[in-house]
């Protein structure tokens, strides 16, 4: 029953407009030769991380620093590690419209490629079969450019209106991305977050900063260990 539940929320969860934050994260530097050590590893590069996705990844109605996006970068931090990351997540975007939109992304350095898009390809009842190839085109794009790159895919549901078959084929689309470009996988990115009236705004669809939080410990269960 809470499954369905969470389905029924996805239905309109991408629907809503969001607002695209794209926070730069910048370094500071020592400026005096006594703290050489300081500044030595002030300057040292900072690989980055960058959030390719919708209103998820954007933070719908929340400040940038309030998005899960953010909440990773607070996790690094407290670590030591030597990672930036890039919200690049715009609303209403289908993955159509992230193709379209990843060359002018790749214009950065990307060492971390964190992929969420699908659900509103999914609201719009589009065919699985080209939603899968659009994010086979954007993975593409992404390792022609930095072969080096580590890919993270962030998997969603599709309403259960569109039938079980194309539910099936939409779930089972992540995984089988995943497997295919040797990419960590998050199996369902609103987990514990999608129907929970009290990790959500208002409108009982958009996490809000608590449910931030809870999706950020989802993403960095997986993308912990690929830094």
């Amino acid at each position: 029953m809470r499954h369905l539940n969470i389905l029924s929320l996805f239905v309109a969860l991408l629907a809503w407009p969001a607002c695209q934050g794209s926070p730069d994260a910048g370094q500071g530097s020592a400026n005096t030769t006594s703290e050489a050590p300081a500044a030595a590893e002030a300057e040292t590069p900072r690989k980055t991380i960058v959030f390719f996705g919708n209103s998820l990844t954007a933070a719908y109605q929340l400040s940038p620093e309030q998005g899960f996006p953010a909440r990773i970068q607070e996790k690094i931090d407290s670590l030591g590690l030597a990672y930036q990351c890039v919200n690049a997540g715009l609303s209403g975007e289908t993955t159509t419209d992230g193709k379209n939109r990843i060359d002018w992304v790749l214009q950065q350095p990307v060492d971390v490629f964190v992929l969420e898009l699908g659900g509103n390809d999914a609201l719009r009842g589009l065919p699985v079969a080209e939603s899968k190839k659009n994010l086979q085109a954007i993975i593409d794009r992404v390792k022609a450019k930095y072969p080096a790159c580590k890919i993270v895919i962030a998997g969603m549901l599709a309403p259960p209106n569109l039938g079980p078959v194309y539910t099936r084929d939409f779930a089972a689309m992540y995984p089988d991305l995943a497997r295919t470009n040797d990419a960590a996988l998050i199996p369902f990115l609103l987990e514990h977050v999608g129907g929970e009236p009290e990790l959500n705004l208002e409108d009982g669809i958009h996490p809000n900063e608590e449910g931030h939080r809870i999706v950020a410990e989802t993403v960095w269960k997986v993308l912990k260990p690929v830094l």
